[in-house]
């Protein structure tokens, strides 16, 4: 058996823990950074890239994903799925406007049951969905970057222009949060049998922040989903997620986990299958993955900063 794919993860962190630029960043929590990093993973084999080293909650990613590519900017469907890792910017908004010290847990009922709330409250500004599903441009008219890539890979798989971003300059003070996940570049190749009808895609992420404790787990295993739906969508075979980072960093207030990671074994990653084939990328849902053989080693609770 070759090297364990989760050891490109932990070759950064290693990095970070030993030769990271010590430096104050936007959430005054302090950073280990380093500039360019680039991950492989082969899914052609039906693995999922869930990292082994602790708990990766692969349900709540996907549904991140899910959520993205069904256009949406609001964090209510997110909290109805039990999906809280937006809920931090629009509650310090609400507070900061408001002065109520109202708690997380009393904030986010609010948004489930009250539809107004939510409107006002929960909303992240045009952040990805709006991006990848209705990009606005200049004459007016709106652009489903997603459905273009799809149409595109079905009629044309050798184009070189098949991608979608975030990163619209015209909207960037209006998000919540600037896209850290940026560009997402697929690419077809044909498989080794020459008699075989199939493509093999691979996706290419670009991504200009990256916080490699909590946050690249998650984008891994949820960009490594969008490739599976997305090859199913297209009857193509998935073939490589390449992720490449740009300031990836270690916050200060996770060098504990990140040395505990380091001491521990990799164990397979599991393997997933689609239960299903929707009419379009919209439709899927959490109950279609189904993933088998996740054995990892225990979660670590670890601080977001915000």
């Amino acid at each position: 058996m070759g090297r364990h794919p989760e050891q490109q993860y932990l070759d950064v962190v290693r990095h970070l823990l030993e030769k990271g630029d010590r430096r104050i960043d936007r959430t005054g929590v302090g950073t280990l950074s380093m500039f360019g990093a680039m991950l492989r993973f082969d899914l052609s084999d039906g693995t999922l890239p869930i990292y082994t080293t602790k708990r990766v909650y692969w349900k709540t990613a996907i549904k991140e994903m899910l959520w993205f590519l069904k256009g949406e900017t609001n964090i209510q469907s997110l909290l109805r799925e039990n999906v809280r890792i937006w809920t931090d910017w629009p509650l310090a908004k609400y507070r900061s406007s408001t002065g109520e010290q109202i708690t997380q847990e009393a904030f986010e009922d609010r948004i489930k049951s009250d539809d107004a709330f939510a409107r006002q409250w929960g909303d992240l500004g045009p952040v990805y969905g709006k991006q990848w599903r209705r990009w606005l441009a200049a004459d007016g008219r709106e652009h489903d970057q997603v459905s273009a890539v799809i149409q595109t890979l079905r009629t044309n798989p050798s184009s070189r222009r098949m991608l979608f971003h975030a990163w619209n300059v015209g909207e960037l003070e209006d998000m919540a949060l600037h896209p850290c996940h940026m560009t997402y570049q697929f690419h077809v190749s044909s498989l080794d049998n020459p008699g075989a009808n199939k493509g093999r895609l691979s996706l290419l992420v670009g991504q200009r922040s990256n916080d490699i404790g909590l946050g690249n787990p998650f984008n891994i295993c949820q960009q490594a989903a969008l490739l599976m739906m997305v090859a199913q969508q297209v009857d193509m075979e998935p073939h490589e997620l390449i992720w490449m980072g740009g300031d990836v960093h270690l916050y200060l207030n996770h060098i504990e986990m990140a040395q505990t990671l380091l001491q521990r074994e990799p164990r397979p990653f599991p393997k997933v299958r689609l239960t299903r084939r929707p009419a379009t990328i919209d439709e899927y849902r959490i109950e279609d993955f189904e993933v088998v053989g996740y054995d990892p080693h225990p979660a670590i609770d670890a601080e977001v900063a915000v």
